[in-house]
């Protein structure tokens, strides 16, 4: 039997700035994971990533990541992505910099 599509964004990373990006609705790449389109749809993710990958001058490495809903957006589920959206692991950089705890 096969398995329910789970929650996916479409995750990259920018190709001049090795950020990592997230595709909205509108098919802007944004920063922040809360901002990405959560995609409910197995064949609207397949869509989604197609159109990802050919921005070729744009992003590298587009995939599709496990997210669940929340009311400020969709959250990563694995640790991995949780990983990415937080920024660079050098803090005073990037994401990091804007964190209140660091």
């Amino acid at each position: 039997m096969a398995r329910a599509f789970t929650p996916k964004v479409v995750t990259a990373n920018e190709l001049i700035s090795g950020d990592v990006v997230y595709l909205s609705a509108d098919g802007k790449w944004v920063h922040r994971h809360a901002d990405a389109e959560l995609i409910t749809d197995e064949v609207h993710a397949a869509e989604r990533l197609q159109l990802a990958e050919a921005q070729v001058g744009q992003i590298v490495g587009a995939y599709l990541a496990d997210a669940v809903a929340s009311d400020a957006g969709p959250v990563p589920v694995h640790f991995r992505e949780e990983f990415r959206a937080a920024g660079p692991s050098n803090y005073n950089h990037g994401k990091q910099a804007e964190l209140p705890n660091v």
